[in-house]
C-alpha cells in the first residue's frame, strides 16, 4: 500500500514536470520555425548584395560564391557614372511620395462616407464599388491611357501620379477601420456643433492612425515598384522611375549580373528604411483590420 501510494506520487510529480516542460519545448520549437523561416526569407536578399559586391566575372564562378573573396564597390560606382540612378531614385521618390498622400487622403475621405454618413443607397453603391476590385488592371488601363492622352499628361508627372491616387483597397481598409469607432463619440461631435469634415478631421483620423500608416506603407511600396503603369505613360527617359531604369541595365545578348544587382540594392534600401520606421504602426494598422461593425 505504502509502495503503491510512492509510486502514484510519483507519476503525478513527473506529469507535473512534463507540463510544465511542454510549453518552453513548443516556444523553441517556434523560435526555431521562425528562425527557419526568416533565414530563407533572407537568403536571396543576401545574395544579391553579396553579388552586388564582386568584381567582373567573380558573379559566373562555380561553385559559387557566397561570400566574395575581394569585396569591391565597382558595380555601385559604374551604375551612378553609366546611368542617371540617382534622377530615377528622384522620380520615383517624388512619385511615391505623392500617390501615397494623395491615395490617404481620397481613401479615407471615402472611406468616411461609406462607414459613418447615411445615404440611400449606400450599402449597395459599395458592394458595386467593390466589384472594381474584380476586374484586372489590364483592363482599365486603356482607357486610362486614353484619358491621360486627351488630357496632354502623357510623359509628365501627373500621368504617373493622379491615376494611381484613387484605390479601392484603400477605401475598404479605411472602412473597416471606421466602422470601430463608437458612435457616441460622433455624436458627442455633432452636439458641440460639428460638422461632418470636422468629425472627420479631428474625430475620426487621430483613432484610425495605425490603419492609415499600414495604407502608406502598402501605397509606398506599390507604388515605388510600379512597372507597368510607368512602362505605357513615359517615353522620356528624364521622368523614368526606378522600375523603368533597372531595366535599362539588362543588355540585349548578355547582363552584368553585379551592376543589375547593385542597382537593385539602390532601389531596395529606400523602401526597406520606410518600412523599418513604420512598421509598428503597420502592425497595429494589420490587427485593427478585422474590426467590423
Amino acid at each position: 500500500m505504502e509502495n503503491s501510494s510512492k509510486a502514484l506520487v510519483y507519476q503525478n510529480t513527473k506529469s507535473k514536470r512534463s507540463k510544465k516542460r511542454r510549453p518552453i519545448i513548443n516556444k523553441i520549437l517556434f523560435y526555431l520555425l521562425l528562425i527557419g523561416g526568416a533565414s530563407i526569407m533572407l537568403i536571396p536578399f543576401l545574395w544579391m548584395v553579396s553579388t552586388s559586391l564582386k568584381p567582373d566575372g567573380a558573379t559566373m564562378v562555380l561553385p559559387p560564391e557566397f561570400v566574395p573573396n575581394e569585396p569591391t564597390s565597382q558595380n555601385y560606382e559604374k551604375v551612378t557614372q553609366q546611368f542617371p540612378m540617382m534622377r530615377f531614385l528622384w522620380n520615383s521618390i517624388v512619385v511615391a511620395v505623392l500617390t501615397t498622400i494623395g491615395q490617404m487622403i481620397f481613401s479615407s475621405m471615402a472611406a468616411y462616407a461609406f462607414a459613418r454618413m447615411q445615404f440611400r443607397g449606400r450599402d449597395k453603391l459599395f458592394l458595386l464599388y467593390l466589384a472594381t476590385m474584380m476586374v484586372p488592371t489590364q483592363v482599365t488601363m486603356i482607357p486610362q491611357f486614353i484619358l491621360i492622352k486627351q488630357f496632354g499628361w502623357l510623359d509628365s508627372y501627373p500621368g504617373l501620379i493622379i491615376p494611381t491616387m484613387f484605390a479601392v483597397f484603400g477605401t475598404f481598409l479605411m472602412r473597416q477601420a471606421m466602422l470601430g469607432i463608437p458612435r457616441e463619440l460622433e455624436e458627442a461631435a455633432f452636439m458641440d456643433g460639428a460638422n461632418h469634415f470636422q468629425v472627420f478631421y479631428r474625430v475620426c483620423l487621430p483613432l484610425i492612425k495605425p490603419m492609415l500608416a499600414a495604407l502608406g506603407i502598402f501605397t509606398f511600396m506599390q507604388s515605388w515598384n510600379n512597372f507597368l503603369w510607368p512602362l505605357i505613360v513615359i517615353s522620356n527617359q528624364e521622368l523614368a522611375t526606378l522600375p523603368l531604369g533597372l531595366s535599362l541595365l539588362q543588355g540585349r545578348w548578355a547582363t552584368d549580373w553585379g551592376l543589375m544587382m547593385a542597382g537593385v540594392v539602390i532601389s531596395v534600401l529606400p523602401i526597406l528604411i520606410v518600412y523599418l520606421f513604420a512598421q509598428k504602426y503597420f502592425i497595429q494598422g494589420m490587427t485593427m483590420s478585422g474590426m467590423k461593425e
